[in-house]
């Protein structure tokens, strides 16, 4: 996950796009504490648009279920 700089929270798997990046890893459960503990929103600085929060969940549920 990456805020650019113009503001906008983007996800970004391929850590390249500029900004300032949040990592967790790519299991459901770390995402699930890093949202109750509001880790993504502390490391960026900023609050986290529920539809982001939603494609991340999505992505990591569709990566456990092909590994």
């Amino acid at each position: 996950m990456v805020k650019t700089p113009d503001g906008s929270i983007e996800l970004d798997f391929t850590g390249k796009k500029a900004g300032r990046g949040a990592y967790v890893c790519r299991n459901i459960d770390c995402l699930i504490k890093a949202r109750k503990a509001k880790r993504l929103e502390r490391s960026l600085n900023t609050s986290i648009p529920e539809e982001v929060s939603e494609a991340l969940e999505a992505e990591l549920k569709q990566y456990a279920e092909t590994d």
